[in-house]
């Protein structure tokens, strides 16, 4: 109830209708799973630098439908985030404007529902950019999976300390690490987890 009440105001707050279709009824068994690097961790202050996503269906994940994009950064690229994930201001100069990337983004999304690691604050970095151009935050429904885990492990060990920590999670799901850090390769490992989880018998989705 409360969410088709949100979607109608949001609806009324659409600058182009062109991007109705993000209020469609979405599919049971389709969701896109993303992830962004960042010139730091303020979704006031810092850009997007970087985003990767995959879509899932039917309990599988659809590498060959992937997205990715590098994005040219209008604020300074922060040391510890050039840490983490080893992107220099040099390995953007051929990349994407925002405006465009934020279209195409919205194009493979469309009304799926939306799956991540730590996912409001990817959310909010593409809200940043989205509201201003198109009047709305995005509508899709979300999953946060430190969330479904957290609720999985603690019904099996009650009162316990569960540790959220990414590597954690994998670990302890037996899931394998790929490659570098990245955005892509993050959002398929997330991707891992949540089919995992998605298919443990007392998880509901």
């Amino acid at each position: 109830m409360f969410n088709s009440i949100k979607n109608h105001f949001n609806k009324k707050n659409l600058k182009d209708e062109k991007y109705l279709y993000l209020f469609d009824k979405n599919s049971d068994d389709e969701f896109v799973c993303f992830d962004c690097e960042t010139t730091g961790l303020n979704p006031l202050e810092d850009d997007i630098i970087s985003i990767g996503a995959v879509i899932i269906k039917n309990n599988t994940i659809l590498s060959s439908k992937k997205f990715v994009k590098f994005i040219k950064p209008k604020t300074k690229l922060q040391e510890e985030a050039i840490k983490v994930h080893h992107i220099r201001i040099m390995d953007l100069e051929d990349a994407e404007d925002i405006d465009d990337m934020i279209e195409d983004f919205l194009e493979f999304i469309g009304n799926r529902k939306l799956v991540g690691y730590f996912l409001e604050f990817d959310i909010a970095m593409i809200n940043k950019y989205l509201k201003p151009k198109i009047g709305i935050k995005l509508p899709n429904k979300t999953y946060e999976v430190s969330a479904i885990y957290h609720d999985w492990k603690i019904e099996k060990i009650p009162q316990s300390n569960i540790d959220l920590r990414f590597d954690a999670i994998m670990k302890d799901l037996n899931i394998p690490v790929l490659g570098k850090h990245d955005a892509y390769n993050d959002a398929v490992m997330t991707a891992m987890i949540f089919l995992k989880l998605k298919n443990q018998a007392k998880v509901k989705i």
